[in-house]
């Protein structure tokens, strides 16, 4: 892969991976545009790992927060923020994700081979985005949450592993259509991203085949433009939630997936 279709495809995953208009599924309908076969789910996970990044720029002292408070209730400890609790529901809100992804892998290989399966699941994300316009959330913040509250929203973050289903417009309008308060929907979305990005990688370094360093450059200029440009798109994303304005991108998904469709129909 040539490293200026890996920085087209870098910019485009940094642009849409919080948005909610999936990332996945314009990675697939990217690579399938420019004609390219050879990155496969190892370089869209590795461009997840990029966007990381930005998660952590915004969220890194919250996180690290969690964990200490995590760490500490296993020693019987309790920091008395909630930061534990918040710790273990992020936990279980990664279960169905990591259930699919264990159990499910060779099915989600096949499904990002899809196109045409990428840009159907665009119209839907529209849909999931309407859903939440009707309770563009309540007032319950971090200590309000309850475990079941992380688990639906677990269980649309595991949908999301099919590419087109945005995971940052799922979580967000799960949590949303739970009550939770816009500015904690989104916060609980990305924190959820960061054992899910983890996790996947994990799952496909190792299926990493051939030497290295050929790929090294194209991979390295992709991931470094995913950073970069998802942390702008994730700070215009924390102000539209804030704003109540996530409902709007609905639009963009249907106008998205009905142009892919018409595209990959007419050029066979």
């Amino acid at each position: 892969m040539l490293w200026e279709h890996a920085l087209i495809l870098g910019v485009l995953q940094g642009l849409t991976e919080f948005l909610p208009v999936s990332s996945s599924g314009h990675l697939v309908l990217g690579q399938s545009i420019l004609g390219l076969k050879e990155p496969g789910l190892f370089f869209d996970v590795l461009l997840h790992v990029g966007t990381l990044a930005a998660v952590l720029v915004f969220y890194g002292k919250d996180l690290w927060r969690i964990a200490r408070g995590w760490c500490a209730s296993l020693a019987g400890r309790d920091s008395g923020d909630g930061a534990a609790r918040t710790g273990w529901l992020l936990i279980l809100g990664s279960v169905p994700a990591g259930i699919v992804g264990v159990f499910m892998g060779d099915l989600v290989e096949e499904m990002f081979a899809s196109p045409r399966l990428a840009a159907c699941a665009l119209l839907v994300t529209g849909g999931i985005l309407c859903l939440s316009e009707p309770r563009e959330g309540g007032d319950r913040g971090e200590a309000e949450m309850t475990a079941k509250d992380a688990l639906i929203i677990g269980v649309f973050q595991a949908f999301a592993i099919v590419p087109g289903i945005s995971r940052s417009g799922a979580t967000i309008a799960a949590a949303l259509m739970r009550g939770v308060a816009r500015e904690q929907a989104a916060r609980f979305s990305f924190l959820l991203s960061v054992p899910a990005i983890l996790g996947a990688f994990a799952l496909k370094i190792k299926d990493l085949e051939g030497p290295l360093d050929a790929r090294l450059l194209p991979y390295a200029v992709g991931a470094l433009a995913a950073a970069i440009v998802g942390a702008v798109a994730l700070g215009w994303l924390i102000r539209l939630v804030r704003g109540g304005n996530l409902a709007r991108f609905r639009y963009y998904c249907w106008g998205a997936g009905a142009l892919a469709l018409l595209y990959l129909f007419t050029t066979g």
